[in-house]
């Protein structure tokens, strides 16, 4: 028989699978070798206490009996031949396991995907970082994976109400992640690991029937009658235009694809302005977040590196933490010639020096100036924001990626950063006064924010750590309405939005479930329409 137990361990305890064991059998008062075999079920941290301790539930098989499988392995048919197919753009989270779910229910899916393939994506990454130029269809944001394979690879969700984030894990498992992300609080992945995942998943869906087509930008779509009958694709490798048909579009595009707003604007579908967020990334010692979180005690070489989850109200608006990174490194996220965007990532050991997260200010409709108007009035404005962040980091004509930055007790007081401290951002910071050129909304509100942050833990706030601007790709300003029960949008039939770029998830894995839920409603939406058919 098997039966779950809890336990509480010390890290270096809890890193010992013998020793594990040892406790499983003293829990339940047997002989050590009567427990034949275990697992853990779930691991997360207690740091509360001066002492960190390591929770783990684990389920123990007892007298001979064997680890079964826990849970059923995805069954992809072959859709070479199927009847119907669906164009699916973008292949980020959303789209890649929209994709899968429509491979379960033997529909057959078509990528269009503006990037790259995730091998020629990092290519396009290093030359971006090396501030060799920006591709804008190739970058930390568009190609194969996602914005989420090149920023962390976190896969931690607060909602069950989307569906069940276990599956998303096992899906995740099954191409090849550790098993780790089945059982920690907080699982993690890794920009390192993710491509050789993202490639697996793109095996699996071409294996089974489905297309890529990298390299191809959707320009407009085919609308007749209220309803989306598919899309005009930009081939950028050829240079030429042409016309796919099919049962139906999921749309998936991600929160950083301007241009495609502007489009769906321009033939007339429905957009809302939703409220987003702006702000920095701040940057501190990793040392100096351990013995913050730690409470002083020595990371060692059994916890890992600390993380932490900060949020506070000033003004009336909310100003948070954002894609935490432990061990990580600031990346340039710009999407857009001109710009300057940063966000954060780190590798599945998380073994650099530095720690990094977005600190991000509230944003709503009302908050955005009068002169940014209309559907995509937000959008302009984050891209105003932006284009400042480039201009004070390339005051001098350099059109590099330099990021501007000053000292986080600098910023908060007020003063000029004559000097700035080392940084993990590869393409370089320039000093600048952040606190000056950021609209006094978004500044004041920041400033406020680490105070009060530095009051929860005395000594985040410091002049050895580094705020870097600006943080804006957070969520996206644009949402494009669709109807709650069949998540059609809500007047064109056979389009489907969803994930980040829909407005409706925020992360890998609640984008991941809106884009398995969207499946699974087109399916239904087309059961219905071929049952009235034939009715």
């Amino acid at each position: 028989m098997s039966v779950s137990i809890n336990l509480c361990l010390t890290p270096k305890q809890s890193a010992n699978s013998d020793y594990i064991k040892r406790s499983v059998a003293a829990e339940l008062r047997v002989a050590t070798d009567s427990v034949s075999a275990f697992r853990i079920l779930r691991k997360s941290i207690d740091a509360r206490q001066r002492e960190p301790k390591i929770l783990l539930t684990i389920e123990a098989f007892i007298d001979g009996e064997t680890i079964t499988n826990s849970y059923s392995k995805p069954e992809y048919q072959d859709v070479h031949n199927a009847r119907h197919e669906v164009i699916v753009v973008g292949s980020g989270p959303a789209g890649l396991f929209a994709a899968l779910r429509l491979l379960e229910l033997g529909i057959k899916p078509i990528f269009l995907e503006r990037g790259r393939d995730v091998s020629n994506r990092k290519i396009d990454i290093a030359q971006l970082c090396r501030n060799n130029g920006l591709n804008s269809n190739s970058n930390y944001c568009f190609g194969e994976g996602g914005a989420g394979t090149f920023s962390d690879g976190k896969l931690y969700s607060r909602s069950n109400k989307r569906g069940n984030i276990h599956r998303v894990m096992e899906i995740f498992h099954f191409h090849g992640a550790d098993d780790s992300i089945l059982y920690e609080a907080h699982p993690h992945i890794g920009s390192d690991r993710l491509p050789l995942i993202i490639k697996s998943m793109r095996q699996t869906i071409i294996d089974c029937g489905g297309e890529f087509r990298f390299q191809s930008r959707v320009d407009s779509l085919i609308i007749e009658d209220s309803e989306v009958k598919g899309c005009v694709v930009c081939d950028l490798l050829q240079s030429l235009s042409y016309t796919l048909t099919a049962d139906a579009v999921i749309l998936a595009i991600g929160h950083s694809a301007h241009d495609t707003y502007r489009m769906l604007d321009a033939v007339g579908v429905d957009l809302q302005t939703k409220g987003f967020a702006l702000g920095v990334r701040v940057e501190h010692q990793q040392s100096l977040i351990d013995r913050l979180m730690y409470h002083g005690t020595p990371r060692g070489n059994y916890l890992p590196a600390a993380s932490y989850s900060l949020v506070t109200q000033v003004d009336g608006r909310g100003v948070y933490s954002f894609c935490m990174c432990p061990g990580g490194h600031i990346v340039p996220a710009s999407s857009q010639q001109q710009s300057c965007v940063v966000n954060g990532m780190s590798t599945s050991k998380r073994a650099s020096a530095y720690a990094n997260s977005g600190i991000v200010v509230e944003i709503q409709p009302d908050d955005i100036p009068a002169e940014y108007h209309g559907a995509i009035g937000a959008l302009e404005y984050q891209e105003y924001i932006e284009r400042l962040a480039y201009q004070h980091a390339n005051a001098q004509g350099a059109f590099t990626q330099h990021a501007p930055a000053q000292r986080l007790r600098d910023f908060v007081e007020g003063k000029e950063s004559n000097t700035l401290p080392p940084c993990s951002y590869i393409p370089g910071i320039v000093a600048s006064r952040l606190d000056l050129w950021l609209p006094p909304m978004i500044s004041k509100r920041l400033q406020q924010g680490f105070r009060d942050f530095d009051r929860k833990y005395h000594g985040f706030l410091t002049n050895d750590a580094v705020v870097v601007g600006v943080e804006s790709r957070s969520s996206s300003p644009i949402r494009i309405p669709r109807d709650k029960e069949t998540m059609q949008h809500i007047r064109l039939k056979n389009l489907f939005p969803c994930g980040e770029g829909a407005g409706y998830a925020g992360g890998i894995t609640s984008s991941a479930m809106d884009g398995i839920n969207a499946a699974n409603s087109l399916v239904q939406q087309m059961q219905k329409r071929l049952s009235n058919k034939f009715c």
